[in-house]
């Protein structure tokens, strides 16, 4: 059984490598390497060939695992725009919406870090008073330190609304102790 399964798959690799290969050139962006995507495609056809499972025509199998590669690498790539775009215009500068843009920096002697265990209470008293998925991306991305693409693919919850709601939640965190860090400031 191994042995057929090696000789098609030695079939295919000869009769569609170059064909298959300028049809990904086509319609890939020049930065990306249309071999990688290649190599994907020809490996997915080696593990179904393996799991023996069955394919009737194994040429237009491959072009269709190549679409959805191609079409995986540009849902990946908007991600990663997503959020350097959401890093670019949130995650630092004056505008920041961090935990760390929400706290003093705790090296700036002893009144810095009374001020930052002081905030940190009320901010957790605050993230309690937040709706549910606010508090979880905010807690999630802040605290455990996740990205929003691992969050989006874990719970099925659209990047861009992630974003959102995390955008929502620092900004309610910021006015609720705007008046602790006004007192903190004198």
């Amino acid at each position: 059984m191994a042995a057929e399964q090696n000789r098609l798959l030695e079939e295919t690799i000869q009769r569609e490598r170059r064909r298959l290969l300028e049809f990904i050139r086509k319609r890939i962006p020049q930065e990306e390497d249309p071999e990688d995507v290649l190599q994907d495609v020809f490996t997915e056809l080696t593990e179904s060939l393996r799991m023996e499972r069955v394919i009737d025509r194994v040429s237009g199998w491959v072009y269709r695992v190549a679409r959805n590669k191609i079409a995986d690498l540009f849902r990946k790539r908007r991600t990663e725009s997503l959020e350097a775009r959401y890093e670019k215009e949130y995650g630092d500068g004056e505008e920041g919406l961090g935990l760390n843009d929400l706290l003093p920096d705790s090296s700036a002697g002893p009144e810095a870090q009374y001020a930052r265990r002081v905030i940190m209470s009320e901010l957790m008293l605050a993230l309690e008073e937040l709706p549910e998925e606010q508090r979880w991306v905010f807690v999630e991305n802040e605290i455990e330190e996740r990205s929003f693409r691992e969050l989006s693919e874990e719970s099925g919850v659209p990047l861009n609304t992630l974003l959102s709601r995390k955008r929502y939640a620092v900004l309610f965190l910021r006015e609720r102790l705007k008046e602790l860090y006004e007192e903190l400031g004198n």
